[in-house]
């Protein structure tokens, strides 16, 4: 990998946790353009995968139509299922830019990346977050109410109309949701307890919108194969919030209801700074520093974002 040639990092969400063929099919999709791929994280529960590639804008965008097309091939949300809110088999498409002078540079590329996915392989895709065309459609879950059938039901009533493509969600691929943003973590927060209404409850209150954490996106969720529950997060600004605040709105929530902390989980990369001050005490399950850590994968500006 060639840092000095780096320009975006882009991080699809892909609706397969569970079939190893195909989530190393799309992982070899994703390196067939020039693409560097940092990270594959998979969940058997959500049923999910994240990748984490950099690249140069040309690589990332012809990497993300590849992937795309072998998700076509090999997922069909006909009859997908899984804890994690999803639309489509390539889920979310975010184009990252790791210094704020290129943000330009980011939302060009995502907005191509939705023309081609649409005009090459007939996917509807909406824009969210920074490329919204309208308020209501910033927030991932305006798109995912319903899940795919909901999602599908809408766009036939024509109550939601793609950004790109045709007006109807692709027979088995669904839709995809493309962003340009800086870094966010995403980060799960287990409980000791298997009480998926337990793990709402507690998500509701630590999210920005129950009047939580500022920038904080949450779901409670199970995780069926190993009887505990999770509170899955987005820290759309870990500098501002650390993920020791996290954990503590969690513990603070959950501890009165009877449930504690039992264990923690990054996704993909994530900023040096959000670590600062991290309980010693709460496991951080699966992370490697080498791997993990941002700033120890991609040359990151020194004005950072």
């Amino acid at each position: 990998m060639r840092n000095s040639e780096i320009v975006l990092e882009a991080v699809p969400n892909v609706s397969e946790g569970r079939d190893i063929a195909c989530i190393e099919a799309f992982g070899h999709a994703l390196t067939s353009h020039g693409s560097a791929l940092l990270d594959v994280h998979s969940d058997h529960d959500h049923n999910r995968s994240v990748y984490t590639l950099v690249g140069g804008p040309q690589e990332v965008a012809d990497s993300i139509v590849a992937g795309a097309r072998t998700a076509i091939q090999h997922i069909d949300m006909r009859v997908h299922e899984g804890a994690h809110p999803c639309v489509g088999a390539l889920d979310v498409v975010p184009i990252v830019y790791l210094s704020s002078s290129d943000r330009e540079l980011a939302h060009d590329e995502a907005l191509a990346v939705g023309n081609r996915l649409a005009g090459e392989l007939d996917l509807p895709v909406f824009m969210y977050g920074e490329l919204a065309s309208a308020e209501e459609r910033r927030e991932r879950a305006f798109f995912r109410e319903g899940g795919a059938s909901g999602a599908s039901a809408r766009v036939t009533a024509g109550e939601l109309v793609p950004d790109f493509g045709p007006a109807r969600l692709h027979p088995t691929a669904g839709a995809t949701l493309v962003t340009a943003r800086p870094p966010l973590v995403a980060f799960n927060v287990e409980l000791d307890t298997p009480d998926v209404e337990l793990a709402k409850a507690v998500a509701a209150k630590v999210r920005e919108a129950g009047g939580g954490l500022p920038g904080v996106r949450a779901i409670g969720v199970l995780l069926a194969s190993r009887g505990v529950a999770q509170v899955s997060t987005n820290v759309h600004d870990p500098l501002r919030v650390p993920l020791r605040e996290v954990v503590e709105a969690v513990r603070r929530e959950a501890e009165p209801l009877g449930a504690r902390v039992a264990g923690a989980q990054i996704v993909g990369l994530v900023p040096q700074a959000a670590l600062d001050g991290f309980p010693e005490h709460v496991p951080l399950n699966g992370f490697d520093a080498s791997r993990h850590m941002l700033e120890r994968r991609v040359r990151v500006p020194a004005a950072g974002r």
